[in-house]
């Protein structure tokens, strides 16, 4: 947790933000839930129990700046909202893949990025230079099947 802190802290400061008590707040609920891929809300939620003095509007700022300095990445998963997590590698990178469970809505991270072989194939194909993928299954997680 504390690499993780000081390795945002510091793309903070090269950016010129400082490192102010919500922010630390925001990034401890970010990295404490980790795989929870929080949404805004349910972060200002989680915030306010230790800082109940946090307005809903600074943690939407908040989000907009790490999101800005590359720290968290943004998660679409098609239930309406924007969901975050940590970008642990610090750079830009391709996003691992998510398992959506249709039923009860839980998300699994894949780790494994299992698109190289086919984004070779479209690069020499198409002489198109891949940046990034997004790579989302739905269906049923091991306790709905």
């Amino acid at each position: 947790m504390e690499k993780t802190m000081e390795i945002l802290k510091e793309k903070l400061k090269a950016t010129g933000f400082k490192i102010t008590p919500q922010r630390r707040a925001i990034i401890e609920v970010l990295i404490e839930n980790e795989n929870s891929h929080l949404s805004t809300e349910e972060i200002y939620d989680k915030v306010r129990v230790d800082c109940p003095e946090i307005g809903l509007a600074t943690v939407y700022r908040t989000m907009q700046l790490l999101d800005e300095i590359n720290g968290i990445s943004k998660l679409n998963l098609d239930d309406g909202c924007t969901r975050y997590e940590i970008n642990f590698e610090g750079e830009e990178n391709h996003h691992h893949h998510h398992l959506i469970c249709k039923n009860c809505g839980t998300i699994i991270e894949v780790k494994e990025d299992l698109l190289d072989a086919i984004e070779e194939k479209v690069e020499n194909t198409y002489k198109f230079e891949i940046k990034d993928h997004d790579l989302k299954f739905y269906g049923l997680c091991s306790k709905c099947k």
